[in-house]
């Protein structure tokens, strides 16, 4: 009876192992809400916000760690790029980082709330801040531009991952997305098409180490007539600045991914053997 008993646990084990997902050993501290402070502020706001994370994520958000992204946070970075200073009643687009879902970095946006910034520029600052994990869900209560759910979104991952961002990582980062959301809401260029060109840019900058900014601007005019985009030679200078401070950037970029990575590598190996030790238990 003993060795049928033995049998029968190795079995089930076994099956149980073959029907748990990748991933379901993740808790909640593997996933943080960021609200922005005016829609804390507001029950029917934060609730509207809550339904969509909920209704995308498919989890339950009582046991999700959350935190406000307020005025004076959004304005640290703000302040250095666009000059624009923002109050307490203007801060509503929220992010949920989940870092359950560990596969490859995914964006998740709100389109009918988040007019200006879009899925794909979201993952593209990310992935050059050196973030390439997890699902990020973003919306508002209301219409905004989305310019200011970056600064909850790295928050998140800071919280989760307890690996703080470099200042130079956030405000490059930052400065992708204010210049491409300025050039957007100036020019007739769809936000999609721009993010995929400020790719491709990058791209080729990484990979022949290019700091030099006119001959940035000299590959960013190139890919402007290549894709038929028609923008300003001001925004073409921006987008240059912009990619440059990236640049200047990947030494700390780099030291970051990699503090990231030891960070996420050692969270999925604990949480997966306290997970084994309580089934064998």
């Amino acid at each position: 009876m003993g060795k049928i008993n033995i049998k029968m646990i190795i079995l089930s084990i076994a099956i149980i192992g073959m029907l748990i997902p990748a991933g379901f050993a993740a808790n909640d501290k593997q996933a943080v809400i960021t609200y922005g402070e005016t829609t804390y502020k507001n029950a029917n706001y934060k609730n509207a916000v809550d339904t969509f994370f909920e209704n995308q994520a498919h989890m339950d958000l009582k046991g999700v760690n959350s935190k406000i992204i307020t005025a004076k946070e959004v304005n640290k970075i703000s302040s250095t790029i666009t000059g624009k200073q923002y109050n307490s009643n203007q801060i509503f687009s929220s992010a949920l980082v989940n870092l359950n879902d560990n596969g490859n970095l995914k964006v998740t946006v709100d389109k009918s709330k988040i007019t200006t910034i879009t899925g794909n520029m979201y993952l593209s600052a990310l992935k050059s801040s050196g973030i390439t994990s997890g699902h990020v869900y973003v919306t508002s209560p209301v219409t905004a531009t989305g310019e200011s759910a970056l600064t909850g979104i790295m928050n998140s991952y800071e919280v989760v991952t307890e690996v703080e961002i470099p200042d130079t990582v956030k405000k490059a980062a930052n400065n992708e997305i204010y210049t491409q959301a300025e050039i957007v809401k100036e020019s007739n260029v769809s936000a999609d098409d721009l993010s995929n060109l400020v790719d491709d840019v990058k791209e080729k900058v990484q990979e022949e180490n290019i700091t030099d900014q006119p001959t940035i601007v000299n590959i960013i005019n190139n890919y402007t007539i290549k894709y038929n985009i028609n923008i300003t030679d001001s925004d073409i200078e921006n987008l240059a600045e912009s990619i440059v401070q990236l640049q200047n950037a990947q030494e700390d970029i780099e030291n970051y991914q990699t503090e990231l990575n030891n960070a996420l590598n050692s969270t999925n190996a604990n949480l997966n053997t306290g997970f084994l030790e309580g089934l064998f238990n």
